[in-house]
């Protein structure tokens, strides 16, 4: 997924020279080609997150397009305040990037687990909020956001199992249907959709008829596909490496509380805490109920 961004950003490079890369000390190696073909547009601030959102405005201001990268929270939390104020206020073509979401840097503790970004970004009026499943996605996300006016989060891991290109196109606001089913359906945000496509097969395994959907942009929300999914399923599960406070899980009981929408619903995600642990992040998914093995069970008490 971070591979695919990369490329993507180089090939933007060579058609637009006003798109531009801004880092702060991160992506050594990774950004060689970049640093060798376009060194005037390539920039490292230094750990200094909040003069490359600063950085970042400036030059949007002057008609830029400019994607600032960093690690999970190091990108959002630290810099929150620049974000808001200098570049979502002043709508500017601002696109964030936080490669490592959610538990992808698991062994470095708690400072390194993106589990909150979701939704404080979402939070954040005017700001696009995407999260891709794949490098297909990430790579249609990074075009995407360049292309669009006023601020983009771009949250990307490392590697991911599956590959959805074959599930249709990719559309900033539509989420895309990966599995179609009628009992439940699953709806997931990120990397984590790996894992609802495994709890998938082990429902299918036993008769359950499964939806998956990758719900890639959090903000705006696909809020047709929610109402549309509810109405021809009996129970909804949102999945999530984040936070359930906020995020897509709280954006999907918001459109379903406000809807005559009448179907079993419940969050998968971090219940409330922070990730005091450490490990891989597949240890952390199973440590905190956010793999498949907690998303099928969701599914079945929904169901039963």
């Amino acid at each position: 997924m971070r591979d695919s961004f990369v490329n993507t950003v180089i090939d933007l490079m060579r058609h637009d020279d006003k798109v531009a890369l801004i880092t702060a000390d991160l992506g050594f190696g990774i950004f060689n080609k970049i640093v060798e073909e376009f060194p005037g547009r390539f920039i490292n601030v230094g750990v200094a997150e909040q003069s490359m959102i600063g950085t970042a405005t400036g030059m949007g201001l002057e008609g830029w397009t400019v994607f600032a990268y960093s690690i999970g929270n190091f990108s959002t939390l630290r810099c929150l305040e620049q974000i808001r104020n200098d570049a979502a206020y002043h709508e500017v073509n601002v696109n964030v990037v936080a490669s490592g979401g959610g538990f992808t840097y698991g062994a470095l503790g708690m400072s390194h687990h993106a589990t909150e970004d979701l939704s404080i970004l979402r939070a954040l009026p005017g700001v696009t909020v995407v999260a891709p499943c794949d490098a297909y996605e990430s790579a249609e996300a990074t075009r995407a956001l360049a292309a669009r006016p006023g601020v983009g989060y771009l949250r990307i891991e490392k590697d991911v199992p599956i590959a959805t290109k074959d599930a249709g196109a990719f559309t900033i606001g539509s989420a895309r249907r990966l599995r179609q089913g009628r009992d439940v359906c699953l709806i997931g945000s990120g990397g984590i959709v790996s894992e609802a496509m495994k709890a998938a097969d082990r429902l299918a395994d036993e008769g359950v008829s499964c939806s998956v959907v990758s719900m890639h942009t959090l903000s705006p929300l696909d809020e047709a596909l929610v109402l549309q999914v509810a109405g021809e399923h009996r129970a909804i599960v949102t999945v999530e490496e984040n936070t359930i406070h906020g995020g897509l899980g709280g954006a999907v009981a918001e459109i379903l509380a406000e809807s005559s929408a009448r179907v079993s619903f419940k969050r998968v995600g971090l219940p409330g805490v922070y990730s005091s642990i450490v490990g891989d992040q597949d240890y952390l998914r199973q440590k905190y109920g956010v793999d498949s093995e907690a998303i099928y069970a969701a599914a079945k008490l929904l169901l039963s």
